[in-house]
């Protein structure tokens, strides 16, 4: 295992220093272990980084820790993902607070072309869990990854639903992998990972799935897919904060609908009212304002020595082509007239055959 793994995760231990702090020190100093090696007095002058953070990062305390945490690691048959790693998700590598480390437990590839997140209230309605049924096997030709918080209710329901009709599944949790809560989900949680799905966390062995744990898993949920659905949620609620994430990373919102008078449905009819989600009655909605009619793209037995690529595609290339270096995610909007959610679909694409290359800053060039 990569030396420099003590490092990384001991950069995410320090005291004071998160997730946007921790990426300044090393964008500063050069690598994470550069961060430890370097003079308390230079830390200090780093943006966001006070004496008392300096302080932690000398004494290299932390990376005690840091190595308990790699032995469980090595035990457990965890893959630890940096973000500056090539497998880390890049959709998350694009929000400025997408966390430093992510612990994987299973193989998935976090990369896949199409991901979308289902969210939804704890306290679901038989009409939720049929919707997310059915609208889950209405995905099956397009193979999305299905990411939801293993929580009781519309995560659970998204995950079940996902296995019944053969379609990888990731679980992103609000504590260590040490564990699995609730622990009633322990066996839809092993299922998961027997077919070929991943559980996904932030958070070391031995973190408790605390309250304040669960607005920091959602931003991963959000942060990891094309566009988030929330089938049903109250007027306040987790669903909720994921949605108005999602849409601060420039990402689509869809809901459903629900009866006016009905308590679970009151958030989705809200995001709706508000403009914040599209509404959804079924995958012919996602087709369209994600563009997803255009990408139902077999793949190819071997290597194919000229990359196809369909008109969304193509228009895109073009654009860069033209801009003969590097463009920002706006302008490349601009320049399309798309939405910016359905722009960043197909860069996805484009990156995953090799055509694009993503920048810091949001900014896109072809390789």
């Amino acid at each position: 295992m990569n030396s420099d793994l003590l490092y990384r995760i001991g950069l995410t231990l320090i005291p004071g220093v998160g997730t946007i702090n921790a990426r300044s020190l090393v964008a500063h100093c050069g690598s994470a272990e550069a961060v430890f090696k370097e003079k308390r007095s230079l830390l200090q002058k780093v943006p966001g980084i006070g004496a008392k953070s300096a302080k932690s990062i000398s004494e290299q305390e932390v990376l005690h820790r840091a190595g308990e945490e790699i032995d469980f690691i090595l035990k457990n048959d965890i893959t630890p993902l940096f973000y500056l790693d090539k497998n880390y998700p890049r959709r998350l590598k694009l929000c400025e607070d997408g966390p430093v480390m992510l612990y994987q437990k299973g193989k998935t590839l976090l990369n896949e072309q199409r991901a979308l997140a289902m969210v939804g209230s704890r306290n679901a309605t038989d009409y939720g869990k049929n919707f997310c049924n059915n609208f889950i096997k209405s995905l099956q030709p397009f193979k999305p990854l299905v990411v939801s918080g293993l929580a009781y209710g519309i995560d659970i329901a998204s995950h079940k639903a996902a296995l019944q009709h053969k379609l990888l599944t990731v679980a992103i949790l609000g504590h260590g992998l040490d564990t699995v809560y609730p622990a009633l989900h322990r066996n839809t949680a092993q299922k998961i990972l027997d077919e070929g799905g991943s559980l996904l966390s932030e958070f070391i062995s031995g973190t408790p799935p605390d309250r304040e744990n669960f607005p920091k898993r959602n931003r991963i949920i959000a942060g990891m897919c094309d566009a988030t659905i929330v089938v049903e949620a109250a007027r306040k609620g987790g669903a909720l904060i994921t949605a108005e994430i999602a849409n601060n990373y420039n990402r689509d919102v869809f809901a459903v609908p629900g009866r006016l008078d009905d308590t679970f449905s009151e958030g989705c009819n809200y995001l709706i009212k508000t403009n914040k989600a599209s509404l959804l009655s079924g995958v012919e909605d996602l087709k369209y304002l994600l563009g997803w009619e255009e990408l139902e793209v077999k793949a190819q037995p071997q290597r194919q020595l000229f990359i196809e690529m369909d008109e969304p595609e193509k228009i895109l290339h073009r654009i860069l082509n033209e801009a003969n270096g590097k463009l920002e995610l706006d302008k490349i909007g601009y320049r399309a007239e798309w939405p910016i959610g359905k722009v960043l679909t197909v860069l996805m694409s484009l990156e995953l055959k090799g055509v694009v290359q993503s920048h810091p800053g949001k900014v896109y060039s072809l390789r």
